[in-house]
C-alpha cells in the first residue's frame, strides 16, 4: 500500500492549515459583519469564541486526524463503528463539497472583478455607473459561470499536485503574498481622508449596539473562518507528523487567521468611512462598495485608486483559492483512499459534480432567481444550510467524539505527544474541560439561537 503523503514541518502545517481558514469569510464575511455589528464590539465578542470555543474544537478535530492517519470517513468510522461511523464520516466528507459548490461562485466573481480591475473599469468609470456593476453581472447567465468553472478548474488544479507538490508549495507561496497585499490596501485605505471614523469603529468597542444576533453572527464566523465542523483541520492533521505539536499548530492558524481578519477590517471599513458609505452594507460590501469606492477616488488619485483595485481583487482571488484548494482535499483523500481513485481521476470527478452544483447556484441570481427552497434562492439556501446546519453539526460530532467516546488517555497522548510535550501537559486539564463540556454547550447554544 502506498503510504500517505505528510506536510514537510512546523511551517508547512501551520501554512496549510491558515491557508484553509484564510479566505472569503476574512476578506468578504468578516469586515460585513463587523460593519453590521457595532464595530470593535463584534471583534471583541469573536475573540472570545476564537479561545473559548474555536481553538478546543480545532484540537479536538485535530486530535481525530492525526490519530487516524485516514481521511473523514475513516478517521470517524475508527471511533464509531458501524453504520453511525459511516453516516456520520460521510457527512463530513458531504459538507466542504456543498460549500465549495457555492463557494467557488464566489471565486468566479473575484476572477471577473479582478478582470475588470486590470481593465480599468472601476477607475475610469462615472461612480454611478460602477454601483451597478455587481448586480448587472450576477444576474447574467454565460460569464458567472464561465468564471465559477474557471475558479473550480484552479481549485482542483493545485490539488491534483498531491499534499506537498499541490497544497503545500501553493500555501507557502500564497499566504505571504495574501498578508503583503492585504497590508499594502490597509496602507491605501488608511490614507485617504475620513478613514479616521473608520479606524475608531474597528478599535473603540461600543457594547450598547450589542444584541443575541451579535453573538450568533460571532460564533457562526468563528466556525466559518477557522473551517470548523467541515472535515478539512481533520484531513490536514491526518498528513501532520507525529512529532508536531498540535497546540502550536491550533493557536498559529488561530492567530493568523484573526490577524489578518483584523488586517482585512482597516483594509476596508477605514475606505467605507472615507467614501461616507454605511458600514453595515451587508454582503455587498465588497462587490458592490468598494468598486464605488475605487471609482470616486479615482478623480483626485487615479494611478492609485486604480493600484489598489486590482490589489484588492488579487487578495480576494488568493484568498480564495487557499480556501477552495483545502475543500475540495477532503473529498479528494475520501475518494483515492477509501474508492481506489487517482488523485487525477478524484479531482476530475469532483469539477464535475461541484461545477454542475454550483451553477444551480449561479442561476439563482438571474433565470433561476425564482425558485425558492424554504423560501430562499438556491445560493441563499446552500450558504444558510451549511452555516446554520452543517457546520454546526459536524463541530458538535467532533467534540462529542473526542471528549465523550475517544479515551482520555487516547486525547492526552495526542496532544502532549505522550506527555513530552511539557505546556501541552499543563493545558490539557482545560483544553479536556473544555471540549467535553463548554464546546458541546456552546454550539447548542448556537443551533437553538439560529433556530429562534
Amino acid at each position: 500500500m502506498k503510504s500517505r503523503e505528510k506536510f514537510g514541518g512546523r511551517a508547512a502545517v501551520i501554512l496549510a492549515l491558515a491557508g484553509s481558514a484564510i479566505g472569503l469569510g476574512n476578506i468578504w464575511r468578516f469586515p460585513y459583519l463587523v460593519g453590521m455589528n457595532g464595530g470593535a464590539a463584534f471583534i471583541v465578542i469573536y475573540i472570545g469564541f476564537v479561545l473559548l470555543l474555536s481553538i478546543p474544537i480545532f484540537l479536538a478535530e485535530s486530535v481525530i486526524g492525526r490519530s487516524s492517519g485516514a481521511n473523514c470517513r475513516a478517521a470517524i468510522g475508527q471511533l464509531v463503528p458501524g453504520r453511525a461511523g459511516r453516516w456520520f464520516g460521510l457527512l463530513m466528507v458531504f459538507t466542504p463539497l456543498w460549500i465549495v459548490s457555492y463557494y467557488s461562485v464566489v471565486g468566479g466573481w473575484s476572477l471577473d472583478f479582478l478582470v475588470k480591475a486590470c481593465k480599468l473599469e472601476f477607475t475610469t468609470t462615472a461612480p454611478e455607473l460602477v454601483s451597478g456593476t455587481f448586480g448587472t453581472f450576477i444576474t447574467s447567465t454565460w460569464t458567472p459561470i464561465l468564471c465559477h468553472l474557471l475558479f473550480l478548474a484552479l481549485t482542483v488544479g493545485i490539488v491534483a499536485f498531491g499534499v506537498k507538490d499541490g497544497i503545500e508549495k501553493f500555501s507557502k507561496v500564497s499566504i505571504p503574498v495574501l498578508f503583503v497585499l492585504i497590508v499594502l490596501i490597509a496602507v491605501y485605505s488608511l490614507s485617504l481622508p475620513g478613514a479616521r471614523e473608520g479606524v475608531h469603529y474597528i478599535t473603540r468597542p461600543d457594547f450598547s449596539k450589542v444584541t443575541v444576533h451579535t453573538f450568533v453572527d460571532a460564533l457562526g464566523q468563528a466556525f466559518y473562518s477557522l473551517s470548523l465542523g467541515m472535515g478539512i483541520i481533520i484531513t490536514y492533521s491526518s498528513y501532520v507528523s507525529k512529532d508536531e505539536n498540535l497546540m502550536v499548530s491550533a493557536v498559529g492558524t488561530s492567530v493568523s487567521d484573526l490577524l489578518f481578519a483584523y488586517l482585512a477590517s482597516f483594509a476596508i471599513l477605514p475606505a467605507v468611512f472615507a467614501a461616507g458609505i454605511a458600514p453595515g452594507a451587508g454582503p455587498g460590501l465588497v462587490f458592490d462598495t468598494l468598486p464605488y469606492i475605487f471609482s470616486s477616488m479615482a478623480a483626485q488619485a487615479p494611478v492609485t485608486s486604480a493600484v489598489a483595485a486590482i490589489l484588492f481583487f488579487a487578495a480576494i482571488l488568493v484568498a480564495a483559492l487557499t480556501s477552495s484548494v483545502s475543500l475540495i482535499e477532503v473529498g479528494v483523500a475520501y475518494l483515492t483512499e477509501n474508492k481506489g481513485l487517482s488523485r487525477a481521476m478524484a479531482c476530475v470527478v469532483l469539477f464535475f459534480v461541484c461545477g454542475v452544483a454550483g451553477v444551480l447556484c449561479s442561476l439563482s441570481f438571474g433565470p433561476l432567481s425564482g425558485v425558492k427552497i424554504l423560501g430562499n434562492g438556491i445560493f441563499d439556501f446552500a450558504d444558510t444550510f451549511a452555516s446554520n446546519v452543517l457546520l454546526l453539526v459536524g463541530g458538535l460530532l467532533s467534540v462529542i467524539l473526542v471528549g465523550w467516546v475517544m479515551p482520555r488517555k487516547k486525547f492526552f497522548a495526542e496532544l502532549t505527544n505522550k506527555g513530552t510535550l511539557r505546556r501541552n501537559v499543563q493545558l490539557f486539564p482545560l483544553i479536556y474541560f473544555l471540549v467535553r463540556y463548554v464546546a458541546p454547550i456552546g454550539i447548542l447554544a448556537l443551533i437553538l439561537a439560529s433556530i429562534l
